[in-house]
């Protein structure tokens, strides 16, 4: 494709920066930057819903280009077709598959063009670009705005962002900031603008769609004076659809309040002029936007802002060192690394505030705020990466969950800007607390307080399936009102598994004992004609008709072949349910060969499909090492492989399902080393062949662990014995305390199968 050439040529000019190894690695010997091998525009294309946009890792910012329309393929702002660019943001999400944000949103332009769009009465200055004039890197994103000739670039600090625009000569060179957007994801409710100086702009941006009640407050500094005009616009009392853009009325004053505003702001740009401008963002207040800008961003010197934003980058994917003559696979990797890391995204400010999700504002104490947890995807393997190579922040995300529950009395269920969105099922904090205490992380948090807000999750019957779960054992289908029985049933079932766990750790027996019962729900939903889970009713009469491939509301994104498998609390009784390993080995073997047809009707997020199995929505997430519980584990090695070889590329389409917060690359990550999460919060990994003959990963604890193989796993990609530092390993499963030791993890592989 176009942009291999770059990435190649990037490759070769990558500059050394420090390293945490002792010894020399590869990267050091040949002078290369493990940024070099990121490619931002992955997931672009196709349903990735990524953004291409400067941030550093877990940021506050993420400046990016918005396209400017909305719609499912421009999510996160940007779509690798389009040909538009219609202002750069501070704000995106990346991977869901639910837009908002796009919040502070600039936009240079001059008297070249007057291309523009407009969308719900909103004209927005347009120009076109190529992805010949595109580069973005971990840190870093520059484009060149084709009609106005103006070259754009783009860098960010932890809770600022930094805009380098170079203008040609113009006698109107402008740059407009526009508060008044109104997106289908994404509306107004109120917004301010106020010039404090001829090179200083402040206010904010109050706005209700996913996250009901955002609020984004900013400082605008600017490094070359300018005049401005501040304009409302000028919403008709009639509601509906309009292909002209509304009014838009100047204020003659040095400040605007009201739905929709935005300020024009012109510069002398007599010859080719660069303008810089820096932005402190805040959730809490103007005053800790200005905090935060004077703290992270003290002056215009944008290029150490880019190196310190690349040195950030290549510090943390440092972490993970591996060694493979695959350039591709080296992209893959480092790629998936890089948007691990792009949420959950930091909330409070220097001093600690952020707003509540009480709505009210809150300091964080002893620890940094995050939001931005897209629990019912990350809890399967992006929080057990956390917890293993980012200890600090995964105990900060712990703490930044219970804040959670301190403000509304619950764990958040999917959370961002403050607000709780109770998007997806299950109460999914539950497993990523219990995944951290299990690993001993948590030795400072107040244990009770854990548990407390674990069961008061699971015991929420103002939550009506919550209830009727509790009531029925299940939750039963309601006619003409159904909404992902079966999913639940099941979602909720682990999850009692998880706080059975943290009460049994606790020596809460009668705790332990109920949510343990509970945990078993799952059977609850079992037919052993279909051998399938099937929706069921009140009565307890399995609902009529059922086809296990069809996509139907019990079943949340997913059928009933993807949904079956989701009991990783007790693989084992699942098996003996079916009727034992040869059933359930002919039924998994099913679950990879059974193609859907021609004619069937597969849902947008049905993707990444071998079989029934979808990589690219996370409920098949674990499947394929189920193999590894009935002795078939060199059909684990087998797919995996496939899957790692066949749903990622390092490519603008190169993920194959909703990126989803580092899920996807988490999936990835760890099972390219060889370990993989089944049972995200029991401490446990399960093996299977790595992809690569050498990693190095620097744990959390400050150890660090290698994980080598004894011959090349593309030559031998069959697991013989598993060894930690020269002890066998059993049943191709290694503890989380084990492997935390350090040391050395090896396989020895073969080409044939053991």
């Amino acid at each position: 494709m176009k942009r291999f050439s770059y990435w190649v040529s990037l490759l070769l000019i990558g500059i050394l920066s420090g390293c945490t190894n002792n010894q020399p690695t590869e990267e050091q010997t040949n002078n290369v930057q493990l940024t070099s091998y990121v490619n931002p525009f992955v997931g672009t294309d196709g349903p990735g819903n990524t953004y291409p946009g400067a941030t550093v890792p877990y940021g506050m910012v993420q400046l990016s280009p918005d396209n400017g329309y909305s719609g499912w393929d421009r999510i996160a702002g940007y779509f690798w077709p389009d040909t538009t660019i219609a202002g750069f943001s501070h704000l995106h999400l990346s991977g869901t598959g639910a837009g908002d944000l796009y919040d502070l949103l600039f936009m240079p332009f001059n008297s070249r063009s007057d291309r523009a769009l407009v969308e719900n009465g909103d004209r927005r200055p347009a120009s076109l670009f190529s992805h010949e004039e595109e580069h973005a890197e971990p840190g870093y994103y520059q484009v060149k705005l084709q009609d106005f000739d103006i070259n754009a670039e783009m860098t960010t600090s932890r809770r600022a962002g930094m805009q380098r625009y170079t203008f040609p000569a113009d006698n109107k060179s402008q740059i407009v900031l526009n508060l008044g957007y109104a997106l289908n994801w994404d509306w107004p409710t109120e917004t301010f603008i106020k010039i404090e100086d001829d090179h200083t702009l402040v206010g904010y941006r109050k706005s209700a769609g996913w996250a009901a009640n955002q609020h984004v407050y900013f400082v605008a500094q600017f490094d070359k004076p300018f005049t401005y005009e501040l304009k409302e616009i000028e919403e008709p009392k009639e509601k509906k659809k309009y292909r002209k853009p509304f009014k838009e009325r100047l204020i003659k004053s040095a400040e605007v309040k009201g739905l929709r505003t935005k300020a024009y702001l012109t510069f002398a740009t007599p010859e080719q002029t660069t303008v810089q401008v820096k932005v402190g963002i805040s959730s809490s207040s103007i005053e800790g936007a200005k905090q935060n800008l004077n703290t992270e961003i003290t002056d215009f010197d944008f290029d150490k802002v880019k190196t310190n934003a690349s040195k950030a980058w290549e510090d943390q994917l440092e972490k993970i060192i591996i060694k493979s003559d695959n350039h591709t696979e080296k992209q893959v990797f480092y790629t998936a690394m890089y948007q691990s890391m792009l949420a959950p995204t930091l909330f409070s400010d220097i001093d600690g505030k952020y707003k509540g999700a009480d709505g009210k504002i809150q300091t964080a104490k002893g620890f940094e705020r995050y939001d931005t947890f897209s629990l019912w995807d990350t809890f399967r393997a992006a929080h057990p990466l956390y917890t293993l190579i980012h200890t600090d922040r995964a105990r900060d995300m712990v703490a930044s969950l219970m804040a959670h529950y301190r403000e509304t009395g619950l764990l958040p269920v999917w959370s961002f800007q403050g607000n709780e969105t109770n998007m997806m099922i299950g109460y999914h904090a539950v497993p990523v607390i219990v995944d951290a205490y299990t690993k001993g992380i948590l030795n400072d948090f107040d244990a009770e307080e854990l548990f407390q807000a674990c069961k008061a999750s699971a015991m929420n019957t103002k939550n009506e399936d919550i209830a009727a779960y509790i009531n029925h054992g299940y939750v039963p289908v309601v006619e003409k009102h159904e909404h992902w029985s079966v999913s639940k049933t099941l979602e909720y079932a682990y999850d009692d598994w998880c706080v059975a766990q943290l009460a049994k750790a606790l020596n809460k027996q009668e705790d332990y004992k109920y949510f343990s019962k509970r945990a078993e729900n799952w059977q609850n939903v079992y037919d052993s004609t279909s051998t399938f889970m099937r929706p069921k009713l009140a009565d307890g009469e399995f609902q009529q008709p059922f086809i296990p491939k069809e996509y139907t509301d019990p079943f949340c994104e997913s059928n009933a072949w993807q949904y079956f498998w989701f009991v990783p609390q007790n693989v084992q009784g699942l098996v003996e349910t079916v009727g034992g390993k040869d059933k359930f080995t002919a039924k998994l073997d099913s679950m990879f060969t059974f193609d859907p047809l021609p004619e069937d009707k597969l849902p947008i997020f049905s993707t990444g499909m071998i079989g029934q199995y979808a990589h690219g929505n996370e409920p098949s997430h674990h499947v394929a090492y189920l193999y590894n519980y009935i002795g078939k584990p060199h059909k684990t090695q087998e797919m995996v492989h496939r899957i790692l070889k066949s749903q990622y590329k390092p490519t603008p389409d190169g993920v194959c399902g909703n990126e989803d917060c580092g899920q996807m690359s988490a999936w990835f990550i760890m099972s390219s080393l060889g370990i993989y999460p089944v049972n995200p919060a029991s401490g446990v990994y399960d093996l299977t062949t790595p992809l690569f003959s050498n990693s190095e990963i620097s744990l959390g604890n400050g150890h660090k662990l290698t994980i080598k193989t004894s011959k090349p796993p593309q030559d031998y990609p069959y697991i013989k014995s598993v060894r930690l530092n020269g002890k066998p390993i059993q049943h191709l499963q290694v503890s989380h305390k084990e492997l935390a030791e350090g040391g050395t993890l090896e396989f020895e592989l073969t080409n044939s199968i053991h």
